[in-house]
């Protein structure tokens, strides 16, 4: 026998949908405002009726005041059912349709009533005020009932308070022309509460589009884990708006691009200034992993565009891939060298084994002699014209690869630089740069020759690296320096189309120039101005005597 399913309950509350709670929240608010508003109508309405009834029930009985009829009666006649004064005022309340028209002397007695029997009896109410010359206006009670009263006093020829008029409009009517304003009122109010539905049920719709249908705890949710997403990825983050206006970054796009909040609001162009990053961000350089640089970083780009006309963009970062790449290229160059050097120091070792065995030892001392003194000329010429220790390390290592390659490395004789770099891990990776491309052009080309020139001037260092490659033609001489642009086949660690974008960028972050022209009988020559690329020389101490300093 199967279970019996557990009875559902009921639950109480708002809705869960964004669009539903949106939907009878607007709903209800437009019901109050037209319950307040038929209210807030509906309470100067009374009061603006009842005023109403008594200034009609004074301006009654100002004229009844008026007919000096009714003053001549009260004068020569007494009370009577059949006299003047009650003929009178039936005429005349009957014209205005008046409750009661009420004719009494200064001694409060009925001259007129539209009950006869009241006719001769003293008035319900105290005539005191409209006796003394005034006007009075009221709601009152009497023995009519509830009514609109106004009453003023009544004057002979000569101008003397011989009586007062009362003047009763039915407060029955009054309320009767309330009731039947709230019918229509209603119905305003009710057409207003229709439309304003309609409205809420429009805006809701909209917002369930815009929201997807989702809850408001959905999205609250969503919000939490894009903020915990996006600060806590590895990869920077660029949200833009339909204006091209940066709205959004990351942690990590606040590291790279080396930026903070003060970016957001503005343009690509504004918060980075020009440069192929910025072309990137602002969509006008297409593609998907777009190579930038962005000071001394190496970054992979990516841009999307959103629904709303804006766009998200992703960066990279491959500097240390870049260099690990640019290493392992060393590497395999370096392994290339030690295997070639392998195969020719056996081929030595098989030449100084065979002058020994045939015992021609002064031939093997000058073998021996040679093969060691090449290698320790090329390393003297370089350490005598080159003082900085890791530079000179750079060029005797790229010289044998170099050899190994078939290519001549030399170091111009107008090279000299002192050992006062400032950044000489900078200037390392500009001149390993230069000589590898070099190294590139000309590789498999007859009398393959590379030249390196630097030179020191004050605090400048001018850096030249020639070539006999095929060279630069005039119209790319620029473009060699955008970053991602190379005419190499890529290497299998990723792109290339960095290498001279990162001279570049190296040469102006230091106020200085990067350029390349063709070379003094053909080839490509590259050129490197630095300013202040060596720290002030000190002042040489001069030798004192000793018997000069004890003095």
């Amino acid at each position: 026998m199967s279970p019996t399913p557990p009875a559902r309950r009921l639950r109480l509350g708002l809705p869960r949908r964004a669009f539903s709670q949106v939907l009878l929240m607007q709903v209800v608010i437009a019901a109050g405002v037209a319950v307040l508003a038929t209210g807030l109508f509906l309470a100067p309405l009374s009061k603006q009726l009842d005023q109403e009834a008594m200034r009609r029930a004074l301006a009654i009985a100002q004229t009844t005041a008026q007919d000096p009829h009714i003053a001549e009666g009260v004068l020569t006649r007494r009370p009577s059912t059949t006299g003047p004064v009650q003929r009178e005022a039936e005429r005349i309340r009957k014209a205005t349709h008046a409750e009661y028209i009420v004719v009494m002397d200064r001694r409060g007695f009925r001259w007129s009533h539209t009950t006869l029997s009241e006719i001769g009896r003293h008035v319900s109410t105290s005539p005191k005020e409209a006796l003394a010359g005034k006007e009075v206006m009221q709601i009152d009670n009497g023995t009519l009932g509830r009514s609109a009263r106004g009453k003023v006093p009544l004057y002979d020829s000569r101008h003397r308070i011989i009586g007062a008029v009362s003047v009763g409009i039915a407060y029955d009517s009054v309320r009767a022309r309330l009731l039947s304003a709230i019918p229509g009122l209603l119905a305003y109010a009710g057409g207003a509460l229709a439309v304003g539905a309609l409205a809420a049920w429009l805006i809701s719709r909209r917002v369930q589009r815009q929201t997807r249908d989702l809850a408001f705890s959905d999205i609250s949710a969503l919000l939490a884990e894009r903020e915990a997403m996006l600060h806590g990825i590895r990869e920077g983050v660029v949200a833009l708006d339909r204006g091209g206006r940066i709205r959004l970054l990351n942690d990590e796009a606040r590291r790279l691009l080396g930026i903070g909040d003060e970016a957001v609001g503005r343009s690509p162009d504004e918060a980075l200034g020009e440069g192929r990053t910025t072309d990137v961000l602002a969509g006008r350089v297409t593609g998907t992993d777009l190579l930038t640089v962005r000071g001394q970083r190496v970054l992979v780009a990516n841009r999307m565009p959103t629904d709303d006309g804006g766009a998200v963009a992703t960066l990279r970062d491959r500097t240390e891939l870049e260099q690990l790449g640019r290493e392992l290229d060393s590497t395999r160059g370096l392994i290339d060298a030690l295997r070639a050097q392998d195969h020719e120091h056996a081929n030595r070792m098989h030449t100084l084994l065979g002058l020994l065995e045939l015992e021609m030892y002064d031939d093997a001392v000058d073998f021996v002699g040679e093969v060691v003194g090449d290698h320790r000329v090329t390393a003297e010429q370089v350490t005598e014209k080159i003082q900085d220790p890791l530079l000179a390390a750079l060029l005797v290592g790229k010289a044998t690869v170099a050899a190994e390659r078939g290519v001549a490395l030399w170091v111009s004789d107008r090279t000299r630089l002192p050992d006062r770099l400032i950044d000489p891990r900078g200037l390392v990776t500009v001149v390993g740069n230069l000589v590898d491309n070099a190294l590139d052009a000309v590789a498999g080309t007859p009398h393959a020759r590379v030249e390196v020139e630097l030179c020191a001037e004050g605090r400048a260092v001018v850096l030249r690296v020639r070539d006999t490659g095929p060279g630069i033609p005039a119209e790319q001489r620029e473009l060699v320096f955008t970053e991602g642009w190379s005419t190499k086949k890529p290497p299998a660690h990723g792109k290339r189309g960095i290498g001279l974008s990162l001279v570049r960028r190296l040469a102006e972050r230091q106020g200085g120039t990067a350029a390349v022209d063709e070379a003094d009988g053909g080839g490509a020559q590259f050129t490197v101005a630095l300013p202040e690329a060596l720290t002030e020389q000190e002042p040489e101490l001069a030798l004192v005597p000793a018997d000069e300093e004890t003095r």
